[in-house]
């Protein structure tokens, strides 16, 4: 800071630093750099796909996505690979074509029509890779002390929590299968957010009222289940 900074007031000095804080929280244009380059980026990029910030963009991913399951639920795997691989091999070789036969016939020299994309650099630096590989460890130790923690049954609550879920998750099995699902959870992705958007006020009572009353539920369970009394008694 500059020197005479130092002779601010102390409520001038006090007023500037409690600012500070607000920052990240209040979405100015300084947010993403404390929070970090990458990691606001691919979050704030998340976040803007979808909240349908940009229609198209949205609308494109969407899309793309939704045939691609729909496609996979139809066809197998490879039948749908081998499509898109051949339907987007016969837009790249038909503009090829189409571009070499306008340079031959007006004569010019503009040359390769993807010459920009082939001059990308797209490989992968030891540096990144082991960024990434490192970012996936963390995930996957928390997950390897998360299944220990629930199957010997560090608390006996939680161990249940699971076996209820994976028991309604057989009938959702028997119904549904994993394209299914995957679509299902699309479509939820794609339109649970900007509907919470839109009425956050009314879906947070109700989520309240829901959430006390299976507060109240578990804290019933645990009272009557033996030892969990004494556990949160000590």
């Amino acid at each position: 800071m500059e020197p005479s900074a130092a002779t601010q007031s102390p409520s001038v000095s006090s007023s500037s630093s409690g600012a500070e804080p607000s920052a990240p929280g209040g979405g100015s244009p300084g947010a993403c750099s404390a929070l970090g380059a990458k990691s606001c980026g691919s979050s704030c990029a998340v976040h803007d796909l979808i909240f349908w910030r940009d229609v198209k963009k949205t609308g494109f991913v969407f899309g793309t996505t939704l045939v691609m399951l729909l496609s996979l639920a139809a066809f197998s795997v490879i039948s749908v690979i081998s499509y898109l691989i051949l339907a987007l091999l016969s837009v790249t070789i038909s503009f090829r074509v189409y571009k070499s036969v306008i340079q031959a016939v007006q004569k010019s020299e503009e040359g390769h029509p993807f010459k920009a994309y082939l001059d990308v650099d797209i490989t992968l630096s030891s540096e990144a890779f082991h960024n990434y590989m490192n970012a996936a460890m963390v995930h996957i130790n928390r997950a390897l002390k998360l299944i220990i923690r629930l199957f010997l049954v560090e608390d006996l609550v939680d161990s249940l929590k699971l076996a209820v879920f994976m028991w309604l998750m057989t009938y959702v099995g028997a119904v549904f299968n994993g394209i299914t699902l995957l679509i299902l959870a699309e479509l939820l992705v794609f339109s649970v957010p900007i509907v919470y958007e839109k009425y956050k006020t009314q879906i947070d009572h109700y989520v309240g009222i829901a959430r006390d009353q299976t507060k109240s539920i578990i804290e019933k369970i645990q009272a009557k289940l033996p030892g969990i009394a004494k556990k949160k008694a000590e």
